[in-house]
């Protein structure tokens, strides 16, 4: 468990919580007379693992004033995540709608936020300096800027603040083609944000398509579950060149065999070393939704109470993202003690009692 002097290391995420609309027991929408309805999104999921960890966060968004959006609150509060700095305004909480895929046929998401409370906000909206008087860290995700123009501004005003306020920073690129759709591209945006990141998280996608920064001798179409860490240290050491700041970047390495079956693990890289986590055969998943998300929760968590260990931080953020794909929904609700027993290596999921 975390020590009780680092309990004080205040977690900020900023972005979009969205109405999850699934379709159930794997159908198809249009088998579907009913979807089941719950919430989530990147920055709130990160929120929900650190608070089961014991960590105090908050979740700053905007959202508007009506009962759909008080429902979202009461759940996020539910959760044990701090919604004091929540801007209430405009018209609608933007919804996802999943299909969770099966075997060869793979998941789908259709995405109904345009126009959401949070893509129509705008720089002087949040007061930044009054958010991190007490926190010391700050984390956001490439899906924020991504929404629109006014929210890439503002996560650019958040991260300036938070630089300035000697916050640590850390980003998800989390890159999301079907989001950028106001005039600017990833490639044109992100850049500037993440050069105020301490700490930067990726796939073997992101750093292409948002940096063009591709590991050598990869093929993500053709891994047949089998993704060698080794493929992605230059990808590390390019983007720690091109970001001075960034003391450590992260990859997420996962295999896909199909739908219900992935091979799932990570890598750090951090004052020149490399750091390669165990890797685990998941074999029945139940939702993978939320899943990079349940990782960086893990890492933010392991970064705060293993330090200076990096590779045991690392370890910690695999297995909880591996126990989140045995979760249904974008939250993670593992608790510390059910990671550090997997890290034992108890995954048997033999009956507790």
């Amino acid at each position: 468990m975390i020590e009780n002097s680092l309990l004080n290391m205040k977690v900020i995420t900023f972005g979009e919580v969205m109405l999850r609309l699934a379709a159930p027991d794997y159908s198809r929408f249009c088998q579907c007379s009913r979807l089941n309805a719950n919430f989530g999104g990147g920055e709130v999921n990160v929120a929900v693992s650190l608070a089961n960890y014991g960590v105090p966060v908050e979740f700053v968004t905007r959202l508007p004033k009506n009962d759909i959006a008080d429902w979202c609150i009461a759940e996020i509060r539910k959760n044990n995540v701090g919604t004091g700095s929540i801007l209430r305004g405009g018209d609608r909480i933007g919804i996802y709608y999943l299909e969770t895929g099966a075997v060869a046929r793979a998941s789908k998401v259709v995405y109904d936020r345009a126009h959401s409370a949070i893509a129509e906000i705008r720089p002087g909206m949040i007061d930044w300096k009054e958010v991190f008087k007490d926190a010391g860290w700050f984390h956001w995700t490439g899906i924020t800027p991504a929404i629109s123009q006014g929210a890439a501004d503002v996560c650019l005003e958040a991260v300036k603040a938070a630089s300035e306020a000697g916050v640590t920073v850390s980003t998800d690129l989390n890159y999301r083609k079907n989001l950028w759709k106001y005039g600017k591209t990833a490639s044109e945006v992100m850049p500037e944000l993440t050069s105020y990141c301490d700490i930067i998280l990726g796939n073997e996608e992101d750093a292409e398509k948002v940096f063009g920064i591709k590991p050598e001798g990869f093929d993500a179409a053709h891994t047949g579950g089998e993704v060698d860490a080794v493929h992605f240290e230059s990808v590390c050491v390019q983007l720690t060149k091109r970001f001075p700041k960034a003391k450590k970047v992260i990859i997420t390495l996962r295999g896909s065999i199909n739908a219900n079956h992935n091979t799932w693990g990570g890598c750090l890289y951090a004052g020149g070393k490399l750091y390669q986590s165990k890797r685990y055969d998941i074999t029945h998943i139940v939702d993978r939704v939320g899943g990079g998300d349940s990782f960086m929760g893990g890492l933010i968590y392991g970064l705060i109470a293993y330090a200076p260990d990096d590779l045991k931080a690392l370890e910690f953020a695999v297995a909880a993202s591996c126990l989140k794909h045995t979760i249904y929904g974008d939250f993670n609700l593992a608790s510390v003690a059910e990671v550090e027993n997997l890290l034992k290596g108890d995954g048997s999921g033999r009956v507790s009692r």
